[in-house]
């Protein structure tokens, strides 16, 4: 399959991440894969009169267009007129080049969180009137609207993050070409499940101190960010901290809280992103599968049962009580 990507309202932090691809060979990753590049901004030597002809033979059918990739968000803005952001050498907003390229192509992927739901350029009251290809924000519509469909009848395929881990991108791009990517295979935002029915908690090397509720009071601490320093990990849909990036880390292994960038809104959440907010000292956000209620009386328990190495190394940047040595033979 071909794959045509465009790159609209963003800083290009999805192709800087595809490219770090675990791979030693990316292009030959990519065409046994099953895909070619019609063009990608970063990766093809065409120049401009050549994708400018390429874009218009795609849009008026006399080539194929198996898969449109969008980067970053649409600008709408001024106005709805599309002008605040013109395809070189084209004069044409790249708005209405999405809207005449999106009915020709097989399948229409968001790549990234601005591509989905509008990101970080439709932050706060959003000049330039940005928003994703099907949702704005959390809310259904966005350029192509709610009804938009291919013609294997899948939605937009929403591959959010910022940025996008690059498996998750050629991940879904391979499912595509081969086929095998259904609507049953997209969650109700239309995310890849492979990795959106998962959670950034999930092999967070953190966990035995949420477990315990031991929190980490300043950047440096091993403790749980939960609490007091603004981790969403609990609520995130993605698989960070199993699938790691280069094959080594994720944000909270590096020590920064999860922001929930896969999520729709993530890029205002209404608070600093290294706080917690709190009502009568307990947090707003608690994970997504538990009860309030419940959590609170779980967490009161765990705290009281919080082994001494726990606790103490919780507030440390490197361990400070080891764990204590026993016998671990199972006997009668």
């Amino acid at each position: 399959m071909n794959v045509l990507w465009l790159q609209s309202g963003g800083c290009g932090g999805c192709s800087m991440s595809l490219l770090c691809a675990d791979t030693p060979d990316f292009p030959a990753r990519v065409a046994a894969s099953g895909l070619t590049w019609l063009w990608h901004p970063s990766l093809s030597e065409a120049g401009q009169g050549e994708v400018v002809a390429l874009l218009e033979d795609l849009a008026a059918g006399r080539a194929p267009l198996d898969i449109l990739c969008l980067e970053g968000a649409v600008l709408r803005g001024p106005q709805r007129s599309g002008r605040f952001h013109l395809l070189a050498g084209t004069g044409t907003p790249m708005m209405t080049w999405i809207e005449r390229l999106a009915p020709r192509a097989r399948h229409v992927v968001a790549v990234g969180s601005c591509a989905a739901w509008g990101g970080f350029s439709a932050t706060g009251a959003n000049p330039a009137d940005a928003c994703g290809l099907q949702y704005e924000n959390a809310e259904p519509g966005g350029l192509l609207g709610t009804g938009f469909r291919d013609p294997s009848g899948l939605p937009v395929v929403n591959v959010a993050g910022c940025p996008t881990h690059p498996d998750w991108v050629l991940e879904t791009l391979t499912a595509l070409a081969q086929g095998v990517l259904t609507a049953d295979d997209l969650d109700a935002l239309g995310r890849p499940r492979f990795y959106a029915d998962q959670l950034v908690h999930h092999g967070c090397t953190r966990n035995e101190f949420y477990e315990f509720k031991a929190s980490a009071e300043k950047p440096s601490d091993l403790g749980c960010m939960m609490e007091h320093m603004g981790c969403k990990g609990t609520q995130a849909h993605a698989d960070c901290n199993t699938r790691l990036w280069n094959g080594e880390g994720s944000c909270t292994r590096g020590g920064y809280a999860c922001i929930s960038c896969t999520e729709p809104g993530f890029q205002d959440p209404g608070h600093p992103y290294h706080a917690t907010p709190k009502i009568a000292g307990i947090p707003i956000g608690l994970p997504t599968d538990m009860p309030k209620a419940w959590f609170v009386a779980l967490a009161s328990l765990s705290k009281s049962a919080t082994p001494r190495r726990v606790k103490e190394n919780a507030s440390h940047h490197t361990p400070v009580v080891a764990p204590a040595i026993r016998r671990t033979g199972l006997k009668k």
